[in-house]
């Protein structure tokens, strides 16, 4: 009765299984994947990482206002990158990277993200917005010097005290170019605040050396663009406003300029811009493209609505049921033949039963080889029995015989004449013949079989073969051939016992007036020996056969007759255990040839 297999170990269940964790994995892998790129994609276009951007677009315009160039700003780039979790690239505007957080040779985004130019986008005082003006950390030749700054802060806390004094509380600052500015509660700084009486001394707002100079200059650059333009360059004009890191109004232009005329307003206004660029451009760093890629920033929530999360699931569903419905399709095929095989193997070993071989992949050569293994085992169980009757077959006949004639001895029939008694020690010699040749071959399967090795000339070897089977071949001629003198490391007496089965075996099939040669040669490392007779041959479909126990080419041949059938086995054993092979070829009516092939041994 076979056995059950439980549910959870059946190999169809568990390709089951295995493919629907499968479907899942694959559907929520999918479905992860769709959402993190869609949240992705709402976050880049709502502007969900605009802040982000400009804090870096700051950080680096604020780099470009207070170094001559952008040697350095890799450090800067990477410390960016590692705080805002994005790719930070920064080129020139003809794409040469000036430094890139990303690995060299990654490709740029499409497009930049930013301009970095202190000279043309005030990232410091409009934190997000992008307005045209100069940064005012660009101080240029405006920077105080330490002698300026002590002077300038002495003024400042003084001013403060008599602020103090009158009432008014204020807050001390300092500007990118390092002047000190007293703002009130209000924040209010210069022309713009309240300044009680006693403090407007206009000590803390008037330049400085640097300033002046720095201001001459100015002044110089703002006239020569007016007088290029056709301007008068005498018109007044309110350089405070264009210079927004000063908290005072230059002292050279009065306040009278006449801002009706809108022509020469925007041209002056022109011309201030130029002169400022101009004058600031050498102590900024050049111009530079900002680009951004993606990186790890926080996910912003997504929420599918009930239309798109019941289209997630129905083709989750439906991806699974497939998965399912075609596992199971391949598991009923692959079990099926495997059920096929495991019936066969539990019928009776008498049945034999085979399984038939409907495909050719893994299962498929699984039941022609369990066929196989069928075939061979039914054909060694026919063996052992004909094995079994055989030797009860070749021991009867010879104990019979002695036990009759013993009988009829006893009982007085016959007397104990020379003739009877030489009858019976033939049949006894029969007899032991029959238990040594057993004896051979169950060593030779028990793998104790004892060669004492020796050179050995096959010469010599066949020669003693020939002399002692010269007496059987009064009506059949022996030859021997030898092609030189080879030379074998074999146990003398094996190998007589091995070529004298044969030469046995050729006389007992070669009708008189026939031959039998014994031949050997040297063939590379081996010596091959070969043993051919005229006989009558052996049929094509018994050859495969020669070597097995008991086989005897005419089945009604007896003991005496036809041999026993375990000579041949015992060369073959002979044979592989000396490291050779034994071969039989045959043609019905023209005689068979054995040959045994064995490894040369050296000279003595």
């Amino acid at each position: 009765m076979s056995e059950r297999i439980p549910l959870r170990k059946r190999l169809l269940v568990r390709l089951l299984i295995a493919s629907g964790l499968i479907a899942v994995c694959s559907v929520a892998a999918t479905a992860w994947l769709a959402v993190a790129t869609t949240t992705r994609a709402l976050r880049e276009e709502q502007g969900q990482a605009l802040a982000a951007d400009m804090e870096v677009l700051a950080e680096l315009s604020g780099y470009a206002a207070t170094h001559r160039d952008w040697r350095g700003v890799a450090a800067t780039v990477r410390e960016l990158s590692a705080q805002t979790g994005r790719r930070i690239a920064l080129v020139t505007p003809d794409r040469r990277t000036i430094a890139d957080s990303a690995p060299p040779g990654t490709s740029l985004p499409p497009t930049a993200a930013a301009t970095v130019d202190p000279l043309r986008t005030d990232t410091y005082s409009e934190r997000g917005a992008q307005l045209s003006g100069t940064d005012p950390r660009v101080v240029g030749p405006y920077r105080l010097t330490t002698a300026e700054r002590t002077k300038l802060d002495l003024l400042a806390r003084k001013r403060q005290s008599c602020f103090a004094r009158n009432g008014v509380e204020t807050t001390l600052t300092r500007t990118p170019s390092g002047r000190p500015v007293v703002a009130d509660a209000d924040g209010a700084t210069g022309q713009n605040a309240y300044v009680p009486e006693p403090c407007a001394d206009g000590l803390l707002n008037t330049p400085t050396r640097t300033e002046e100079k720095a201001l001459a200059a100015f002044h110089t650059l703002a006239r020569d663009c007016l007088t290029r333009a056709g301007v008068d360059p005498g018109l007044p004009v309110a350089l405070g406003d264009a210079l927004p890191g000063l908290p005072f109004r230059s002292p050279s232009f009065a306040s009278g300029y006449d801002k009706t005329d809108v022509k020469d307003m925007r041209q002056v206004e022109s011309c201030l811009d130029e002169a400022r660029r101009a004058q600031l451009d050498p102590y900024t760093a050049p111009v530079a493209e900002l680009f951004l890629g993606g990186g790890g920033s926080p996910a912003v929530r997504f929420d599918m609505s009930p239309g798109n999360k019941a289209k997630v699931v129905g083709t989750a569903g439906l991806v699974l049921a497939v998965t399912v419905a075609v596992t199971a399709v391949v598991a009923t095929r692959l079990v099926r033949p495997l059920r096929a095989l495991t019936a066969a193997a539990q019928q009776p070993p008498d049945r034999h039963v085979r399984v038939p071989v409907t495909t050719r992949d893994e299962t498929g050569i699984l039941a022609a080889a369990f066929n196989d293994l069928t075939e061979r085992r039914e054909r060694l169980e026919a063996q052992r029995k004909a094995m079994v009757s055989d030797i009860a077959h070749e021991l009867r006949s010879p104990l019979t015989n002695i036990r009759g004639w013993l009988e009829v001895t006893r009982d007085g029939v016959v007397d104990p004449e020379p003739a009877l008694l030489a009858a019976l020690h033939e049949e006894a010699v029969v007899l032991q013949r029959v238990i040594d040749d057993l004896r051979d071959l169950a060593d030779a399967d028990a793998g104790t079989l004892r060669l004492y090795r020796e050179p050995v000339r096959c010469d010599e070897l066949l020669h003693q073969v020939a002399a002692a089977h010269h007496v059987a071949t009064a009506d059949v001629e022996l030859r021997t051939d030898i092609d030189g003198t080879p030379w074998l490391d074999a146990d003398p007496v094996r190998m007589r016992q091995a070529i004298g089965n044969l030469v046995s075996n050729a006389l007992r099939h070669t009708p008189a007036g026939g031959i039998v040669t014994l031949a050997a040669r040297q063939d590379g490392d081996d010596v091959v020996i070969e043993v051919a007779d005229t006989g009558t041959g052996i049929m094509p479909e018994e050859l495969p056969y020669v070597f097995d126990r008991f086989w005897r080419a005419e089945k009604s041949r007896s003991r005496r007759t036809g041999g026993s059938g375990l000579g041949l086995p015992i060369v073959r054993h002979l044979t592989a255990a000396h490291g050779g092979t034994a071969q039989a070829a045959s043609e019905p009516g023209k005689g068979s040839v054995f040959t045994l092939r064995l490894p040369g041994g050296p000279t003595s």
